[in-house]
């Protein structure tokens, strides 16, 4: 019997939610399945995962961040 090779599924440290209304708008930010704040900008996702001690050397490898609703440019509702 022959085993099937599954496909690789990433499961990123660091998730960003989509975005909430706020004034400014905000994006919810997990790191390991928790909820540790918001970010108004993409620079505080930097700063989230730094303090974490979590190396973000390429924002759009979905291995490294998953962005939920929009991308590290998406800080509006639509």
């Amino acid at each position: 019997m022959t085993e099937i090779s599954s496909p690789h599924i990433s499961h990123p440290r660091i998730t960003v939610l989509g975005v909430q209304p706020g004034d400014p708008p905000f994006r919810i930010v997990e790191i390991d399945g928790a909820v540790i704040g918001e970010a108004k900008s993409f620079t505080d996702v930097l700063m989230a995962a730094a303090a974490y001690g979590i190396p973000v050397h390429d924002a759009d490898d979905p291995e490294v961040v998953r962005w939920v609703g929009g991308d590290k440019l998406t800080w509006h509702r639509r």
